[in-house]
């Protein structure tokens, strides 16, 4: 017997990061030397004092035992003061705050735990790939808010068809943005999108996993920071990025009362939550010393200056981002037509460098790739050099 996959999972290519890793793997046996630029998964180690009390909290039997969905409530609660610390928002811990198995897992669960089949959810494009396949694996309607440069990476509500903005009952906006690094400047898009909220009743899906990665002196805000956004917005955040634990799996949502419970819900019906230790280890994330946070962004700012510096040596200039991880590149002329998977994948097999093609984050990331900042400077300096013998071989 050979079982066929759903409708909905036909739909959706392989997922991009697992062809690039194959590719990867192909250039490995070729030979090559890789230096990978690919995913967003940090380099840099979790903090020392984290680690340090995971290992603590293993030593605990209670902490192997099944955990519950909603978190431990000491969590919930170093969850909602790091939230009043940073960006002066007051949270419940116990009806707006719900700890998740990664950001990643509960966007794709809040989809599955609000949607009736086909309905709508206006995902910015390009976009984080699960901003996407999550509303097609719960089987809605993604309807692209396209992001396009003239418009610095930020979605036009106001030329949403009508029917889209009717039929659509989730909003999802991401800001500092990945794939494209951009930032809001101010508020107005966040106020805007509060009174496409109200107008339309629709849930606004906030993902600020990047808010703390950012450079140059921007700070960036919380949707939740507004007058009244907890009655229409969620926000999922991350310690992924924040405190460098991706492969930990841990991030939380936090905001509207109702949507938080119908997340909790779902969660308890598919997941037993998040291991005891690594809440625990999370606590001390949160509520312990912060400089390892700033020490990140401070890394990430340097790699960022060192790879762009290395890049315009070679003749490929790339806008200098203000937050992420990620630069955002528009192709080099030299690639002529080429598409952004051919360019990446060509980068691949003949020098063995990892960056991600922008087609993968959807249709409007055509003509660009995502290079992330996951390796030391002698690497980025290393990767410009090989995008130069491949660029002078064109």
């Amino acid at each position: 017997m050979k079982p066929t996959p759903s409708s909905k999972l036909s739909s959706l290519p392989p997922y991009l990061f697992v062809r690039l890793h194959a590719l990867k793997l192909q250039a490995q046996a070729a030979g090559h030397d890789i230096i990978d630029l690919g995913q967003g998964s940090p380099d840099l180690p979790s903090p020392p004092n984290v680690v340090a009390a995971l290992k603590r909290a293993i030593d605990q039997p209670w902490t192997h035992r099944y955990p519950q969905t909603q978190g431990q409530p000491q969590l919930r609660v170093a969850i909602a003061d790091w939230y009043q610390r940073r960006f002066g928002v007051t949270l419940d811990p116990e009806s707006e705050v719900l700890p998740l198995v990664g950001s990643k897992e509960g966007l794709a669960h809040l989809f599955m735990a609000l949607l009736e089949p086909g309905q709508g959810v206006l995902v910015p494009n390009p976009c984080y790939p699960v901003h996407y396949n999550g509303v097609i694996l719960a089987g809605g309607k993604a309807h692209l808010m396209p992001l396009r440069e003239k418009l610095g990476f930020k979605p036009d509500l106001g030329a949403i068809p009508a029917a889209e903005a009717e039929g659509s009952k989730v909003l999802l906006l991401n800001y500092p943005n990945n794939p494209t690094g951009a930032v809001l400047e101010d508020l107005s898009l966040l106020e805007r999108a509060l009174v496409f909220s109200r107008e339309h009743g629709c849930l606004i899906a906030y993902d600020n996993a990047y808010s703390e990665l950012c450079f140059d002196g921007y700070k960036a805000p919380s949707i939740l920071q507004l007058r009244g956004a907890k009655e229409h917005a969620v926000e999922f955040h991350s310690l992924s990025k924040t405190y460098s634990m991706a492969g930990w799996r841990i991030g939380f949502a936090v905001g509207n009362a109702n949507a938080i419970a119908q997340l909790g819900k779902f969660k308890g019906f598919l997941d037993y939550g998040i291991p005891g230790f690594i809440q625990q280890a999370a606590i001390e994330a949160l509520t312990g010393p912060q400089d390892c946070v700033a020490a990140a962004a401070q890394a990430y700012q340097r790699r960022r200056d060192v790879l762009i510096k290395a890049l315009a040596a070679i003749g490929w200039k790339v806008p200098v981002p203000r937050a992420t991880m990620y630069l955002w590149a528009r192709l080099p002329e030299r690639a002529g037509k080429m598409g952004s998977l051919e360019f990446a994948e060509r980068l691949i097999l003949e020098h063995g460098l990892v960056m991600t093609p922008g087609v993968g984050f959807g249709p409007h990331g055509e003509g660009f790739v995502r290079i992330s900042l996951i390796a030391d400077d002698r690497e980025l300096e290393q990767a410009a050099q090989r995008v130069g013998r491949f660029l002078k071989k064109l």
